[in-house]
């Protein structure tokens, strides 16, 4: 069975390294050197000192997956709406752990105080993450042609984006 935790420090060697096959090896990302674990280290604490949710998929023991959130621009106006992040060890693709570690995420992204939370997906050709945000119930809200160069090609941006509680339909204070 996997759960869904909030992250530890103990988990960061094993999150460096899910990360760290993305950037060498995939667009969902548009990093091209994988972070050292201080680095991942550093990223994890802004996360968590801005009170936004930083979360792992773990099945006996075994980290398969990480997510995360952070506010999509650092000016205060922003301050309803975050990115997310997803990222998940290759041998737990197609499991549906993407899935519920984004459906985990939305839950605690609302409870922060996100009402907006934004997919900016690497590649347009990264079926799995546009997949995973529409049956999330993200909605497609634009691409960024040609804006990122990996792998000696280049990659568009997909957006997508989700209401979390009230939305826009109140005032937030």
């Amino acid at each position: 069975m996997t759960t869904i935790r909030p992250s530890r420090d103990e988990d960061l060697a094993a999150i460096t390294s899910i990360y760290a096959h993305h950037v060498l090896h995939g667009t969902g990302t548009f990093e091209t050197e994988a972070p050292t674990s201080a680095e991942m280290a550093a990223r994890r604490a802004d996360v968590l000192a801005k009170n936004l949710p930083y979360l792992v998929a773990e099945r006996s023991g075994e980290l398969l997956g990480f997510a995360y959130c952070n506010w999509f621009k650092p000016r205060p106006a922003y301050r309803y709406s975050a990115e997310d992040s997803i990222y998940l060890a290759e041998a737990a693709r197609g499991q549906g752990i993407g899935t519920q570690l984004l459906a985990a995420l939305t839950e605690a992204a609302e409870a922060a105080g996100v009402r907006k939370l934004i997919a900016v997906i690497g590649d347009s050709a990264n079926a799995g993450s546009i997949g995973v945000h529409r049956a999330q119930g993200f909605e497609h809200v634009g691409v960024l042609k040609d804006c990122g160069w990996k792998f000696g090609q280049w990659r568009d941006v997909v957006l997508m984006d989700k209401v979390l509680g009230q939305g826009s339909t109140t005032n937030p204070e």
